[in-house]
């Protein structure tokens, strides 16, 4: 499981979903955007769903368990940088977009993942 440390927060969610969502995350803070994130709750946690707003001028880290980054599906990601642009803000969901074979992107920060 990885975390995404949000001023104040912890947000656990498994890597490939983290490493995704930092992509976008990342394309949308760099181009200063900001936007909402919204999420349901986990099996561990109490029922409902949290929004909250993101910034470039709020602390932000992701921590990831695995050492390696996984293969991003390039779908996904854009799948939630559309959603990023609506007035709902990019609604975390699972991974179930048919997206074909894995492409490699590019990483923020210049490294392929």
């Amino acid at each position: 499981m990885g975390t995404l440390f949000y001023a104040d927060q912890a947000i656990e969610m498994d890597d490939r979903t983290l490493a995704h969502l930092k992509v976008a995350v990342v394309t949308k803070l760099r181009r200063g955007e900001s936007f909402t994130l919204s999420w349901t709750h986990g099996e561990n946690q109490e029922p409902g769903r949290t929004t909250i707003w993101m910034h470039e001028a709020i602390p932000l880290r992701f921590e990831f368990a695995d050492v390696e980054p996984p293969t991003l599906h390039r779908e996904w990601i854009e799948e939630i940088l559309r959603s990023a642009n609506t007035t709902g803000g990019i609604q975390l969901t699972a991974e179930t977009l048919d997206t074909g074979p894995v492409v490699e992107v590019e990483e923020a920060g210049g490294s392929a993942v």
